[in-house]
């Protein structure tokens, strides 16, 4: 499948949890001209504790480097986890352009801010120690998912997430996801777009509920999610299936830009 543009975030390559043979998958089936990689591609905070790189996650950044050298244009935009690579804006390694942010001109001419969205979240900016807290209450939700998940294939059941019921259930978290995402859509704004591309909070979704179109492109950790532009303008969120199906391609949503 060619598109006009794809973006990813937020596959934490170094940890466990990243569904690396999903993305790897995903990536041997579309092929785009400009690749987004919207933060998180890299967990560093993991990798400082302890160090995990299996050769699945070597080879995603092979099979991106690939595409580069056959004439991808790929803008790396880091997030909060692999923030070390802000020092590197500007710099193009392999192919691979680092931005701070960018702004996407989609097909009908229409202008999108893609940014991480860490810089929004007021946790990160101003309580790191609880970040890095969350980030701990994270991967040992996602360790109870692994067995969880397990009694429940055996069952017939399907995939569910522990950590994304919580996040979508609690008062607390569904405030700070709309507050989240009014920031990124106010940002838009300042930079005359007529939309945001972001990822950070590991939840795909695309509306116009704050007067610009907000699109979030999801994580590889959970729910293996990517936004793919079609070259007649339309945006898609593309879910790329975890367990009978890897090749089913599930729109989550979709709407014209």
């Amino acid at each position: 499948m060619r598109t006009k543009a794809l973006f990813i975030s937020d596959v934490h390559l170094g940890t466990k949890g990243c569904q690396a043979d999903l993305l790897l998958d995903f990536l041997r089936v579309h092929d785009a001209d400009t690749i987004y990689l919207v933060g998180d591609m890299v967990d560093g905070w993991r990798l400082k504790q302890k160090w995990y790189w299996p050769q699945a996650h070597n080879d995603v950044v092979q099979k991106l480097l690939r595409k580069a050298r056959k004439g991808c244009q790929i803008i790396y935009i880091p997030g909060n986890h692999d923030e070390f690579l802000r020092d590197y804006v500007g710099s193009n390694f392999g192919g691979v352009l680092i931005m701070d942010y960018a702004i996407h001109e989609a097909a009908n001419g229409r202008r999108y801010l893609v940014t991480h969205g860490d810089q929004f979240d007021m946790v990160v900016r101003h309580a790191r120690w609880l970040a890095f807290f969350g980030d701990r209450a994270y991967g040992f939700a996602l360790f109870v998912n692994t067995y969880l998940n397990a009694a429940r294939r055996r069952l017939g059941l399907t995939y569910w997430s522990l950590s994304s019921w919580a996040k979508l259930k609690v008062k607390n978290a569904v405030n700070y996801i709309g507050r989240f995402e009014e920031l990124l859509a106010s940002e838009a704004r300042r930079h005359e777009a007529q939309g945001v591309i972001c990822g950070h909070i590991h939840h795909a979704t695309m509306h116009d509920d704050y007067g610009v179109r907000y699109i979030n492109t999801g994580d590889w950790v959970e729910s293996c999610t990517a936004l793919v532009e079609h070259y007649d303008g339309r945006f898609e969120i593309v879910h790329w299936g975890r367990s009978t199906e890897p090749s089913a391609v599930i729109p989550l949503q979709e709407a014209a830009a």
